[in-house]
């Protein structure tokens, strides 16, 4: 008898093991059990294959309970597993803050011009940030310790050795690797009730629609000037929010760009691309480490102001912050009326 239980349970053990469909087991074990209910039904007390099935069905009748027993216990301990998983769900939603999520946010929460609601509307908002490189770093940080509900990231780029010197989201560890999957494994660790979107591709005017409508913010942290462009129209014929910002060796400046308060967009600053030479990448020209952190930090505190209602964002301002004489200056822009992208004369396509 020891020796067919034995051989049932190594059996099964070989059909799990090579992923077989739990019905197989199941038909085994039906198999061997009508085998052994036919000896002792058919066969004369005494016979040597009864005597080593045990004498008699007794003791598999008592294997029989103590088996469905324990398959009861087991059934029960899953479904227990299940009904708790339904109540943790892995993605933030809108709903009531759970005590943790409270307590992670307390900070903000205590702040009179943020509160429980202005924390609320930031669980349910969608932020899109274009650029995970040095801006892109500190304004993910930022806006996923805060609690950013949606929180989106496109960037085609790799992690790579001179990146490390400003781009402290990364680590040496994450050479080589697309920066958006990078960046989705330190983000998910400093915050876990995030829904986290990560985009490995380049921003294109064929996908920059139908990937902002999914967002309610968009922030650029990007330093082509196309791109900044494109995101700027894009922001623009969508009447969407825009947290622009820029930094250059040792000077960085931000800004917000929003048609339903008539702000001058990025075009009315910026009509045309810089000549070669006057406007040079932090490759050619060089940027202080900590300069992105700067700058980026007051990117992620202007996306909490719009989200919330706080205090007065930059809309039809520009922040200019000049690291070497350690001077902040805020000046007025003004909206273009002959923009191509904003003003009363565009282009309509």
């Amino acid at each position: 008898m020891v020796l067919v239980v034995l051989s049932v349970i190594f059996w099964v053990w070989v059909l799990r093991k090579i992923g077989a469909p739990h019905a197989y087991g199941y038909a085994l074990v039906g198999v061997i059990s009508l085998a052994v209910l036919s000896v002792h039904l058919f066969l004369p007390d005494g016979h040597q294959l009864r005597a080593a099935l045990g004498g008699s069905l007794r003791p598999w009748g008592i294997l029989a309970i103590l088996v469905g027993v324990v398959a009861l216990y087991a059934k029960l301990l899953a479904l227990i597993r299940e009904k708790g998983a339904e109540k943790m769900p892995e993605k933030q939603d809108d709903g009531p803050f759970s005590t943790v999520e409270l307590d992670r946010y307390a900070r903000h929460i205590v702040l009179r011009e943020i509160g429980g609601l202005g924390q609320q509307k930031l669980k349910a908002a969608r932020v899109l940030v274009v650029g995970a490189g040095g801006l892109g770093s500190p304004i993910l940080q930022y806006l996923a310790a805060a609690g950013v509900g949606r929180l989106g990231f496109i960037d085609d780029d790799v992690v790579s050795v001179s990146n490390l010197q400003r781009q402290v989201l990364f680590t040496e560890d994450d050479l080589d690797l697309p920066k958006v999957f990078a960046a989705e494994k330190r983000l998910g660790a400093l915050n876990p009730h995030l829904d986290l979107r990560p985009y490995n591709r380049a921003l294109t005017e064929e996908i920059a629609a139908e990937l902002f409508a999914d967002y309610d913010i968009v922030v650029d942290g990007t330093d082509s000037f196309a791109t900044r462009a494109l995101v700027n129209k894009t922001c623009v014929d969508l009447k969407m929010p825009l947290i622009s910002g820029a930094i250059s060796q040792w000077e960085g400046q931000v800004t917000v760009v929003d048609q339903t308060r008539n702000t001058p967009c990025m075009a009315c600053l910026f009509p045309k691309e810089p000549a070669p030479g006057t406007a040079p990448s932090c490759a050619e020209g060089g940027v202080l480490g900590a300069l992105p952190g700067i700058i980026g930090s007051i990117m992620a505190a202007e996306v909490v102001k719009v989200i919330t209602g706080a205090g007065d964002p930059l809309y039809g301002r520009m922040l200019i912050y000049d690291a070497l004489t350690v001077t902040v200056r805020t000046i007025e822009i003004a909206r273009r009326d002959n923009c191509e992208v904003c003003g009363a004369n565009r282009l309509v396509e």
